[in-house]
């Protein structure tokens, strides 16, 4: 046991040697939530073209759309989700959630209407007996690729991530459940760059694995480089922020999977401090939001070059 402890220490502090400091400004009170409609067991966190944030949680109002002021709008989607998760907004600001326990993931466009179903609400499995329709059990995230295809990351229960084109038919599915290359332990969110490489946060594995986007394995960043990612969020410049909701910490990564800053405060319910770091987003102005499963809430921060 001692010959395995002191080599990981060193191997773990050496990745961080040129890490400098992640410079994040918190916003305290950012969010105007009604008075009925406090956040609760926040997972996800989205903004769109106009800078609005959209928060994805268990309260009584479950996804809720907030101005660039941090003014309440509207809640949408209100009695169809079960177990709030993922949320991302695509490029043409469709909204798009995965529920674990309902088992599905749903697209709605900007005006809140309900386009797409994928799944089968309330069952889990993998294909229908026919195989025509996929089934997702316990979906986390989804990712767009430039070509507006899908990529769910199909979660907790199945350890895979599937293809789709942008109207839902199965392209391609890879994955298990393991540890080696290829295989996952919970991919719990999924983020693809540019040049349409994907970047998927193993959780359990405490890797993040990058695949083509076929899904031919590429690379793997293990748990000395990134710890225990939780949340993925990629900027146009292909800049990566990931949550660590294990450390309680946020990184700035490259695609080649170099740590280039961090920000840690540690546990906490103070400003800067994280209880279960979850969702992370990237909106306008240089704006991150980090969502907290425990605290209950979304926190703002300005990143400071």
């Amino acid at each position: 046991m001692k010959k395995f402890l002191v080599p990981f220490v060193f191997i773990f502090s050496l990745s961080f040697l040129h890490a400098q400091d992640l410079k994040l400004k918190s916003v305290p009170d950012f969010f105007k939530n009604p008075v009925d409609g406090n956040f609760l067991s926040v997972t996800g966190v989205a903004t769109n073209s106009k800078g609005h944030i959209f928060v994805f949680n268990k309260g009584t109002y479950q996804l809720m759309e907030f101005d660039t002021k941090g003014n309440y709008i509207r809640s949408i989607g209100k009695g169809l989700f079960m177990a709030p998760h993922g949320l991302r907004i695509d490029k043409d600001d469709n909204i798009w959630t995965t529920d674990l326990d309902a088992h599905t993931v749903l697209k709605f466009d900007p005006e809140g209407k309900l386009q797409m179903v994928l799944g089968n609400y309330g069952t889990s499995g993998q294909y229908d007996s026919t195989r025509h329709m996929v089934l997702f059990f316990k979906p986390a995230d989804i990712a767009f690729g430039s070509n507006d295809d899908l990529y769910i990351a199909d979660g907790y229960g199945n350890s895979r991530i599937v293809q789709l084109d942008k109207n839902g038919k199965f392209i391609r599915a890879w994955g298990e459940f393991g540890e080696k290359s290829g295989q996952f332990n919970n991919p719990h969110n999924i983020v693809i760059d540019s040049k349409g490489d994907i970047f998927v946060a193993d959780r359990h594995n405490s890797r993040i694995q990058v695949f083509s986007k076929e899904g031919n394995f590429k690379s793997s960043w293990n748990s000395d480089v990134v710890g225990k990612p939780w949340g993925l969020t990629i900027t146009p410049n292909d800049e990566i922020y990931m949550s660590d909701g294990d450390a309680e910490r946020v990184l700035k990564l490259d695609t080649k999977g170099n740590v280039l800053a961090t920000f840690n405060k540690g546990p906490g319910n103070e400003q800067g401090q994280f209880r279960a770091a979850h969702g992370i987003a990237v909106g306008k102005n240089n704006d991150l939001y980090v969502t907290e499963v425990l605290n209950w809430r979304v926190q703002k921060f300005i990143i400071e070059e």
